[in-house]
């Protein structure tokens, strides 16, 4: 049986290129909406990043873009500009684009000019640094926004330097954030009638993740400051090594800790005063890190979380992503796969409904693969 998605009906014109706004495509057609995907001659950027390829595309690329209609337009072309407006202006519900500050206007896809003959369009921009500031008309990318927000500042061991975060979380995450506004203003539209332009921007996201960091900072001063693994306000809260592997241990209440420590036939850490609370533990966090790191070093990482698991430890292997993907828990939640024989397995929606994931999204196409469908849903004006 057919199951209709939350946004069946909603058809969206996605202008994009790298991860952003592909990221926030992928959102909205994995949620059932139809997403028409244009790409410049050349294609998107992510066709060509490597090192992994998969038919001859970037592997990237296929996590990103799949469950589109693929479009090759070349909008400094004044006839295949033309047709891009047709098809915003008589298909789409919803128009998502990343172009570089101040490109949409010069092309007439800006807001202000589009929602002037479709009052009803959700406009939706992803862009670098925002709409307002000295930097607004700056391009920007994933590691420049975890740089210039203090991510990378407080991220790395403490006797290192800067690092980025290993998978792009300011990229992912605006798109997170476009789709959440668009779904808003789907929302709004269907009870007050009117369209809305959503923007979204990647330092904008960045400093929303640091929203624990500056609320500390405008509290004590704090600049916050590297903890590898852990965190700078729970102790203990981060990798140790086994004899065979690491292992993440959480103890985020006193509570946890004292069941810690008997779990580790260490029980008087529990009395120390330098250890007894989260506080004292954080004034003290290099000598329990020391003492905990000696305990889980004389055996192996399956034998210690086994142990703590038992006594109700929040604990978990650092894995790598053979690991992942190979594990029981991720082939039971179904959370990889494709909807095309002899494809690549890719994630899909991290959402249920009515305890049904959306199903994976067809494979990615050549770019311009569906331009022959264009005469079909733009039907020639008399």
């Amino acid at each position: 049986m057919t199951r209709e998605l939350p946004l069946a009906g909603i058809v969206v014109v996605e202008l994009s290129d790298s991860a952003s706004a592909p990221f926030a495509g992928k959102i909205l057609a994995e949620l059932g909406a139809e997403v028409w995907k244009v790409e410049r001659p050349t294609g998107d950027s992510a066709r060509g990043w490597g090192p992994s390829k998969w038919k001859g595309d970037g592997a990237a690329f296929h996590a990103l873009n799949r469950g589109r209609r693929y479009l090759r337009l070349d909008i400094k072309d004044g006839g295949q500009l033309a047709t891009l407006h047709r098809l915003i202006a008589e298909r789409a519900d919803v128009f998502l684009h990343n172009l570089r500050p101040g490109s949409a206007a010069r092309y007439g896809l800006d807001a202000d000019s589009l929602r002037v003959t479709k009052p009803e369009l959700i406009h939706c921009e992803i862009g670098a640094f925002g709409k307002a500031g000295p930097l607004r008309e700056l391009p920007g990318y994933d590691p420049l926004m975890q740089a210039f927000s203090g991510i990378m500042d407080i991220t790395g061991e403490e006797d290192g330097g800067p690092v980025r975060a290993g998978v792009s979380i300011v990229d992912f995450g605006t798109g997170m954030w476009a789709v959440i506004g668009v779904l808003a203003a789907l929302h709004r539209r269907h009870l007050k009638h009117t369209g809305a332009t959503v923007d979204a921007s990647l330092l904008e996201t960045a400093i929303a993740w640091m929203s624990v960091g500056i609320a500390g900072h405008q509290a004590d001063g704090n600049p916050g400051s590297r903890h590898g693994s852990g965190v700078a306000f729970i102790v203990p809260h981060r990798a140790f090594s086994t004899t065979d592997g690491a292992l993440i241990v959480s103890c985020a209440n006193d509570a946890l800790f004292t069941r810690l420590c008997a779990a580790l036939d260490r029980p008087q850490w529990a009395d120390d005063p330098r250890f007894a609370t989260n506080s004292a533990r954080l004034d003290n966090r290099a000598e329990i890190d020391r003492l905990i790191g000696d305990r889980l070093a004389t055996g192996t990482r399956a034998q210690w979380r086994a142990r703590l698991e038992d006594a109700g430890i929040p604990c978990a292997p650092v894995q790598t992503t053979a690991e992942l993907v190979a594990h029981e828990q991720t082939r039971e939640l179904g959370i990889i796969g494709t909807a095309d024989p002899g494809e690549i397995g890719v994630v899909g929606l991290p959402l249920s409904f009515d305890g049904l994931r959306p199903p994976p999204l067809h494979s990615v196409r050549e770019i311009g693969a569906d331009n022959d469908l264009l005469g079909s849903v733009l039907p020639a004006r008399a």
